[in-house]
């Protein structure tokens, strides 16, 4: 500047001189003034240009400084301006389809998650919102859509989520939306499933990754799958797995808020140097090694089965394929679509003749897990539930509690009806089980479904005596707490501290623990009965299964359609292996019950369907007990109204035993809505003989081991005769008159019962 200021004062002095010359000769004329300026013009223009040239830059100047404070992202930042943002996410909307609770709490979690970046989060009960008026516009608003769903029974949505899916399988496939329908919507899927379920696991987040996609919405990751079964589970359970996927998803959306469609691989068009190149070379290592060891744990964790369980996994992976022919296959999606055709490939290899490889220990191709490598059936998780509900654990997959019923005898209050119809001390009672998972998630389940599930033994597993040892220690602990209460009769105190009954009912399916057999030798051994309840899913383990001094298989349901719907079993072949269960229990030659829990309105109507399945296993004794209603539980829908009046459930016990030629009505007990049908070979010169020799069972049962199970006996060997007060019809309804009946005051009838 100061350069131009002297250049036209020296410009100015010049002409100035010039004028005075001009002036003072006389002979200048006006024409001659514009004269010198013609002749000074490259003065003037050289003066025109360099003033331009500073007006230039100090423009550029200023418009650099007004663009350096703006913020391009919409989290929160240290510098704060009033200038103008660049908003590249507007929020995150998390849309949940739960049945239990579980998906809505992660929702929940996420929700707080996002917020704490400064991004706005909204939680959307998916049957709350109109995906065919809403869904279009969340393409256009700069939101993430995030999408928590579980699988429920046969693969289906949950109930909030049925429509938001149907709607979504059918967009997906109608011309009149199109394939570019959410092109701009970016989503991310995480699935809750448990793939004990192997033919629809996580099918609903699969489905609607899937779906989305079809209608050009572009997934920011990969889907997440959280799994309910610890044994498979790749971060020991569901909870991990979803925080393990959270942790990942915030890193992208991070990514999302300071405008980065995708994070640098290298590879930088422009040429120049990539700062973070290295550190993404290490995680690509890093993740490749991550691979490998995911691939051999897999390994590790399947079981020797007969034959491989296919997964629905490739299918899908080549139906996506299908229905995306002939579009440009995104590469976020390559690595999904690499991934699916080496697991095609690879069970292609492993397939000969047609047939599938066996993954057994004979055939070499894979060795057998350690135990070391298994893993714990109780996480800390579930231990924290049930010790909350009153469980005494043992080990790593066993539990004793006490029976609301030991507690009443020992007051001398009443007994249960087993010790109506079949003479057990209730105070004498152990109430356990070797085996805490189930194979079914039936809608009455007493524990809330807080137990885990599985088709077969994947977990650690402790030796029978520890078992046994533990859980009578810990129900003498329990007993012992009883010491010096009020009510608690000393006589009674003394006999409760000797266990002389086990009750294998407690939760779960006792049947599935593999050394179940050495478990019952042991209780005989110690001279304690056994009556263990199966859900009638394990035929050859009943087959297999020694002498027991009362078998009990839970028919809950008579038809296919209504056993599914009630027991909601985990496999597939479920109603064969009830029919076939019931048939091996025909079998057996000791005391057999068919336990039959009534539902009203779920199967109280299938009167001649029942009478078959009782003439399939042919029983000794059919229990008929109205269902306990266990309170609200977000995993059953049952309410105090599904709960059938005693009147109602003789009503149905009459009907039936009138279907059953060679059976009657034996006993009843009123206070637990129970009531027993028995075959009529129990009823000896008009009296029955229902209860049981307890002394002789262990005699006989001695015997038969000791000849190496050469010497069998039958039911009819150990009978005792069943008192008048237990008979049906009685006026006591089934209550031992040598206690005394307590009922609460201001509360209705308690009919619940184990």
């Amino acid at each position: 500047m100061l350069v131009l200021l002297l250049f036209i004062l020296a410009l100015s002095n010049r002409m100035t001189a010039t004028d005075t010359e001009a002036s003072q000769n006389g002979h200048i004329s006006s024409e001659s003034y514009f004269m010198s300026i013609w002749h000074n013009r490259l003065y003037l223009y050289s003066a025109a240009a360099l003033v331009f040239g500073i007006w230039f830059s100090l423009k550029l100047t200023l418009k650099k400084k007004s663009f350096s404070p703006k913020v391009h992202k919409a989290v929160k930042n240290d510098d704060h301006t009033d200038g103008d943002t660049v908003v590249h996410v507007s929020g995150v909307k998390i849309f949940y389809g739960s049945q239990t609770g579980t998906a809505k709490g992660f929702a929940q979690e996420l929700s707080e998650e996002v917020k704490t970046l400064g991004i706005p989060a909204d939680m959307i009960d998916m049957k709350d919102y109109d995906p065919d008026d809403q869904l279009a516009e969340e393409c256009t608003n700069k939101s993430v859509c995030v999408f928590l769903l579980a699988t429920y029974t046969d693969g289906l949505p949950t109930e909030n989520a049925e429509w938001f899916c149907k709607w979504l399988e059918e967009a997906s496939t109608d011309f009149r939306y199109g394939k570019t329908y959410l092109k701009g919507l970016r989503y991310a899927v995480f699935g809750l499933g448990n793939s004990v379920y192997v033919g629809h696991y996580n099918t609903v987040g699969k489905n609607v990754d899937k779906w989305l996609w079809m209608l050009s919405g572009m997934r920011i990751m990969t889907k997440g799958e959280g799994d309910c079964n610890v044994a498979k589970s790749r971060n020991g359970s569901i909870q991990a797995d979803f925080l393990a996927w959270k942790v990942k998803f915030m890193k992208r959306l991070r990514a999302l808020a300071k405008g980065e469609k995708k994070s640098c691989s290298g590879d930088c068009k422009s040429g120049g140097s990539c700062k973070n190149k290295r550190k993404d070379e290490q995680q690509v290592v890093d993740k490749h090694v991550h691979n490998e060891e995911e691939e051999k744990a897999d390994l590790q964790n399947a079981s020797s089965e007969d034959e491989l369980m296919e997964s629905s996994s490739d299918e899908e992976e080549s139906s996506l394929l299908d229905e995306k022919s002939g579009s440009v296959v995104d590469m976020e999606d390559l690595g999904d679509i690499m991934s699916g055709a080496k697991k095609v490939k690879s069970k292609d290899e492993s397939r000969g003749g047609g047939h599938m490889v066996k993954l057994s220990k004979m055939n070499g191709v894979k060795k057998m897990e350690d135990e070391e490598e298994r893993r714990e059936m109780i996480t800390p998780a579930l231990r924290a539930a049930l010790t909350k509900q009153g469980y005494k654990l043992i080990g790593s997959h066993s539990g004793v509690k006490l029976c609301r019923w030991t507690k009443s005898m020992l007051r001398g209050r009443g007994g249960c009806y087993k010790h109506t119809f079949y003479g057990i001390e209730s105070h004498r009672c152990m109430e356990t089980t070797p085996s805490l998972a189930c194979a079914n998630k039936c809608v009455f389940c007493w524990r809330h479904h807080t137990n885990p599930v599985g088709t077969e033994w994947r977990w650690k597993m402790d030796p029978a005596e520890k078992i046994l040892l533990d859980a009578v220690e810990k129900h003498q602990n329990m007993i012992k707490q009883f010491r010096g209460v009020p009510g608690v009769m000393p006589e009674r105190y003394e006999e409760g501290l000797a266990v002389k009954h086990c009750a294998l009912s407690l939760v779960g399916e006792p049947i599935m623990y593999p050394e179940i057999n050495t478990f019952i030798r042991l209780l005989h051994s110690h001279q304690i009965s056994s009556f263990l309840v199966t859900n009638a899913q394990f035929p050859e383990e009943i087959r297999s299964l020694v002498p027991v001094t009362q078998l009990y298989v839970s028919v809950d349901a008579s038809t296919k359609d209504s056993l599914k719907k009630i027991d909601r079993p985990l496999f597939k072949d479920f109603w064969p292996r009830f029919l076939d269960s019931l048939k091996a229990l025909g079998e057996k030659r000791q005391r057999t019950v068919y336990r039959l829990t009534l539902v009203k309105a779920w199967n109280v109507e299938e009167m001649l369907a029942y009478s078959e399945l009782i003439a399939l296993g042919q029983p000794d004794f059919i229990e008929v007990k109205g269902v306990t209603y266990c309170g609200e539980s977000s995993a059953s829908s049952l309410t105090m109204a599904n709960v059938p009046w005693h009147q109602e459930v003789v009503a149905f016990v009459q009907q039936l035993a009138d279907m059953l030629p060679q059976y009657e009505i034996a006993c009843e007990h009123e206070h637990s809505n129970c009531l027993l049908i028995a075959h009529t070979k129990f009823k000896v010169d008009g009296e029955w003989w229902t209860w049981i020799d307890y002394e002789r069972f262990q005699e006989l049962v001695q015997a038969h081991e000791e000849s190496g199970g050469q010497r069998s006996f039958s039911a009819l060997d150990y009978v005792a005769q069943t008192p008048s007060w237990a008979l049906f019809g009685a006026s006591e309804q089934g209550f031992d008159p040598a206690d005394t009946r307590f009922l609460r005051r201001n509360k209705t009838k308690d009919i619940s019962g184990c």
